[in-house]
């Protein structure tokens, strides 16, 4: 008779605990994702299911398809054709790619959100794998702290890179391939900038900082990033060199560049990645590259680089393990 006692006292218990969970969940912010979509057949299903099964569900998720040549816009209508929460906007086929066609794209599943209430908007990319509870989790952060305006997680690929371990971005920096924000602040710096040669997500998450949000990336929750990073449809190289141009035309200090393609050059696949960065740079630098961004933004990124690279010499010249991570503290 005990025995049965406490197996009802347990069964309640768990019940008890299941109820309280759903209470706060229920309580969460409501959220949108708007997801920029172009020729990715091979991994927008994963990415897709992994956000059928969030255990805290978008409001709306409008799913951009970008001109793609293949199956994406297909196997997107399959999945909005079961689910009345997921539009699907198809775009005319185009030849032209760059970064600035990705913030139309998002601008035009934006348009589609106009009559839903939401408190948070997230941009996801369509080639990533997400842990059920992964927005649950971001929307929980919200609503502990009014004052952050942009959050994500860290994010792994294949081959063993962590952008926690293996980046100094550290943990201000919220990576665009799940990017996301309170709408306040979203609407406050005027969504994405449209530049066309890339950058855009750290224009935005910068440019919240600098305006006095919290931006935060969490570590002890990741998502799965299928295709390395900056590199579709180009190779790793040029990938590279890509980032050494960005590093430039956004304002990066040239002695905070210096120090990212020697650390680079230790890294897989060594001395070329960190090679190809610091040549984009220089090409960047003699063609006097165009920046985009104000003389305002810029001075602020780099008194913020400086922070960093003084963190990280103290931490060498003490002989104390560099967190790369938490090089800038809170």
């Amino acid at each position: 008779m005990t025995q049965f006692r406490t197996s009802r006292q347990d069964t309640a218990r768990s019940r008890g605990k299941i109820e309280v969970h759903m209470d706060q969940r229920s309580t969460l912010p409501p959220y949108v994702l708007v997801t920029p979509s172009r020729n990715e057949e091979t991994f927008i299903g994963k990415t897709i299911e992994s956000v059928i099964h969030q255990t805290a569900r978008p409001v709306k998720w409008v799913i951009v398809n970008d001109g793609s040549t293949d199956s994406t816009g297909a196997i997107a209508e399959g999945y909005a054709a079961k689910y009345d929460w997921i539009e699907v906007v198809n775009r005319p086929v185009r030849q032209e790619r760059n970064f600035a066609a990705k913030v139309h794209a998002f601008n035009v599943g934006l348009e589609r959100l106009k009559k839903v209430e939401y408190e948070i908007i997230g941009n996801l990319d369509s080639d990533v794998l997400l842990d059920a509870d992964h927005f649950e989790f971001l929307l929980n952060k919200f609503k502990e702290d009014p004052c952050l305006g942009v959050a994500g997680t860290v994010f792994r690929e294949e081959g063993g890179y962590n952008s926690a371990t293996d980046s100094f971005e550290g943990q201000n920096h919220v990576s665009g391939q799940c990017q996301v924000f309170r709408r306040e602040c979203f609407e406050e710096i005027g969504g994405y900038f449209a530049n066309k040669a890339g950058g855009i997500d750290w224009i935005a998450v910068t440019t919240a900082r600098m305006m006095g949000w919290k931006t935060r990336s969490y570590r002890e929750k990741s998502f799965f990033h299928y295709r390395h990073l900056g590199t579709a449809e180009r190779s790793v190289f040029a990938a590279a060199f890509s980032y050494g141009e960005k590093d430039y035309y956004l304002g990066g200090h040239p002695v905070w560049e210096l120090f990212r393609v020697t650390y680079r050059m230790t890294k897989p696949p060594y001395l070329i990645e960190g090679l190809a960065l610091g040549f984009g740079y220089g090409w960047a630098m003699l063609r006097r590259e165009k920046r985009p961004i104000s003389k305002q933004l810029m001075a602020f990124h780099r008194k913020e680089q400086m922070r960093k690279l003084r963190a990280v010499l103290k931490s060498m010249l003490t002989l104390k393990s560099v967190d790369n991570f938490k090089v800038l503290p809170d």
